[in-house]
């Protein structure tokens, strides 16, 4: 029973199409109406976790703040460790992640029957992450990138090993790749990216349906952002994508990519390559 003191309910926040925003669906949003304001939130809730992480990166490069960042123009200041760089990017993208929830516009998507299926995308992936780093194929495949690997992996490890961060950094290390990161690339490059290269209005375009010009243009840019592994980002791009588009479902994507990032901390902790840290 409610008095005159109870607060009133709040409704809750319209549609991105319909009635209520003053643009019909599926029509493109008019320049300052709620629709077109409610795809603008939406793109920020996607995209604002990714862009964290990835311009607290580049402000420790450009700014110079840690060890690895110095150059032949200018030292480090030494503000950060390596390590500790990478725990402020794990906070800030996990704390835009828990503030924005941008799996708000995505009800219902998680499927249990979709886990078998993420996982087994997520261990393959990670077995073409890793395969480079097996004695057996160097030289033989074409995803290292002329990379010195031995060089590449002492160079992580005095970063990002235990012995040299502690494992408390250790473990916030592995938080960000195992969780951070991977879930806020998924509800980037997939959840978002994969519609918004169609239309600013991409709530419109149900998830999961496929475009091939905007997959293979989401999956090549993907796959230079891992620099000198384009090759086996290419293939994650394409893997997490088709897992995406077939269960229409960004859990399953974040899964996959959990699985491979998790896998791949295990290994270099067990085997030493360190390259892939």
């Amino acid at each position: 029973m409610n008095d005159a003191t109870d607060p009133a309910p709040v409704p809750p926040e319209p549609p991105a199409g319909g009635p209520a925003s003053g643009d019909a669906p599926g029509e493109p949003a008019r320049r300052g109406s709620p629709k077109a304001r409610a795809m603008t939130r939406a793109a920020v809730r996607h995209a604002a976790p990714f862009l964290l992480w990835i311009g607290a990166m580049l402000a420790g490069q450009l700014f110079h703040l840690t060890p690895s960042s110095a150059t032949e123009e200018a030292a480090s200041v030494d503000l950060l460790s390596d390590a500790g760089l990478y725990a402020v990017q794990t906070v800030l993208c996990l704390g835009a992640l828990l503030l924005l929830r941008p799996w708000r516009h995505h009800p219902g998507a998680f499927r249990p029957a979709h886990v078998l299926p993420a996982l087994a995308v997520g261990a393959a992936v990670f077995a073409v992450w890793a395969l480079p780093g097996a004695e057996f194929w160097q030289g033989l495949l074409p995803w290292d990138g002329g990379r010195d690997l031995a060089k590449a992996a002492a160079d992580a490890e005095a970063r990002y090993a235990p012995a040299a961060t502690g494992w408390p950094l250790f473990a916030v290390h592995l938080l960000g790749t195992g969780v951070a990161i991977a879930f806020a690339e998924e509800f980037f490059w997939r959840a978002y990216l994969l519609r918004a290269v169609r239309t600013p209005d991409f709530l419109d375009i149900p998830v999961g349906t496929f475009h091939a010009p905007s997959f293979l243009a989401v999956a090549a840019v993907f796959a230079a952002e891992h620099g000198s592994l384009a090759v086996p980002g290419l293939l994650a791009g394409l893997a997490y994508g088709l897992l995406f588009i077939r269960t229409r479902d960004v859990w399953a994507a974040c899964l996959a990519h959990a699985t491979t990032n998790l896998a791949l901390g295990a290994y270099v902790l067990s085997t030493g390559h360190w390259e892939f840290w």
